[in-house]
């Protein structure tokens, strides 16, 4: 795991300490430490307030964390007579100390033992398990100690949207999934001035598929039935695209969408052979995005508000209860019941398992670490 200088973006060098581990950026002399291991170095109570300032969502998010990218919190504490300020990532729980603030910290005064000190190779080894053993419990702990990064996005959260945490850097700029989302707004909103009659001329009917040589196949797909609709799958886009176009390439990214919207079109059809009623959306295309993107980073988190609680998922997790639901939604579409078109959403998302299983690779460093991680009749 490459931790990041939030100062410099340098590389940090990874040093093996008598109480742990310190990640030290060779360039401003900066270091990133794990709460525990301060709390070995700090009295206990300076530590408890520390973290207690960090909780009360009383003070601003900064920096980025060295491992996890989020933004972190900055605490004001008193250091060496001076008014420092430490940034905390509530996270994955690093400290990051600037140049002089660790040093001025009060100190636990050093126990006399007469027990031989472990060899250095043999210190490393047990910080690297322990910061292992940290981080696996916070990737699969239910209850996340705060919310997102930003208040922007609890707006979508409010609407039970999951958001995204530990956010993964890329390598590339997703321009593919830039200019679709901003082609699909274009042409939603252009039509939201008559969306009745465009909808009915221009949507996907399944008992006449054919219009206009088949066209309605693609312009369906850039339509939307109101706002809501056109936004929550502009936001799914986003936000899963960007990290699939990023692994798969511009032109394989475009061509999973266009086949698992394809493929939802065609399982659509089939379903409701004798349909007149207009379907749009393109929920089918992005549902293959969200099967290829939970199945590529199965230890990423999104995090969903429920009764003012921020709840952690693992994508996974995630996953497996959208398909269960469309299952859900598929019964209740053939008995007549609902208008959204279950069956092209799980056909999609089969497009994009296919797509990972022959894309599939062994897991990266990152993968192993979890960082890389990381309506009308709708579609």
């Amino acid at each position: 795991m490459l931790l990041v200088c939030p100062n410099c973006k340098t590389t940090l060098t990874k040093r093996a300490s008598k109480l742990g581990l310190v990640w030290i950026c060779p360039s401003c002399n900066g270091r990133a430490v794990v709460l525990e291991m301060v709390r070995n170095v700090v009295p206990r109570p300076v530590v408890n307030d520390l973290w207690q300032s960090t909780r009360s969502g009383q003070n601003v998010r900064r920096k980025p964390c060295p491992a996890c990218k989020r933004r972190m919190v900055e605490v004001p504490v008193i250091a060496g007579g001076l008014m420092e300020h430490l940034d905390v990532c509530t996270g994955c729980h690093f400290i990051w100390f600037d140049t002089g603030e660790f040093e001025g910290l009060p100190k636990v005064p050093p126990k006399i033992s007469d027990t031989q000190p472990l060899p250095k190779e043999a210190q490393e080894v047990l910080a690297t398990l322990r910061l292992e053993a940290l981080r696996r419990k916070l990737d699969y702990e239910g209850i996340s100690d705060s919310g997102p990064d930003h208040w922007l996005e609890v707006i979508p959260a409010i609407f039970g949207i999951p958001i995204e945490y530990n956010y993964t850097p890329l390598k590339y700029r997703p321009i593919a999934t830039w200019l679709l989302a901003a082609a699909i707004a274009a042409v939603s909103i252009a039509a939201f001035a008559d969306l009745e009659s465009v909808v009915a001329r221009w949507g996907l009917i399944p008992a006449e598929f054919s219009r206009y040589l088949g066209l309605t196949l693609v312009s369906s797909f850039f339509l939307h039935a109101g706002v809501f609709h056109l936004l929550a799958n502009l936001y799914f886009l986003v936000i899963f695209g960007d990290n699939t176009e990023d692994v798969l390439g511009k032109r394989r990214y475009l061509l999973l969408i266009a086949l698992a919207a394809l493929a939802g079109d065609v399982a659509h059809i089939l379903s409701s052979p004798g349909d007149m009623t207009p379907c749009v959306g393109a929920s089918g295309g992005i549902s293959g995005i969200l099967a290829y993107y939970c199945l590529r980073f199965p230890r990423a988190n999104v995090g969903v508000l429920y009764w003012f609680q921020w709840i952690r998922l693992p994508v996974g997790i995630m996953f497996a209860l959208w398909v269960l639901a469309q299952i859900l939604e598929a019964f209740r579409q053939s008995a007549g019941l609902s208008h959204v078109a279950a069956f092209a959403h799980l056909t999609g998302a089969c497009v994009g398992a296919i797509f990972w299983a022959i894309d599939r690779q062994p897991l990266s460093r990152t993968d192993k670490d979890g960082i890389d991680m990381p309506q009308g009749r709708a579609v």
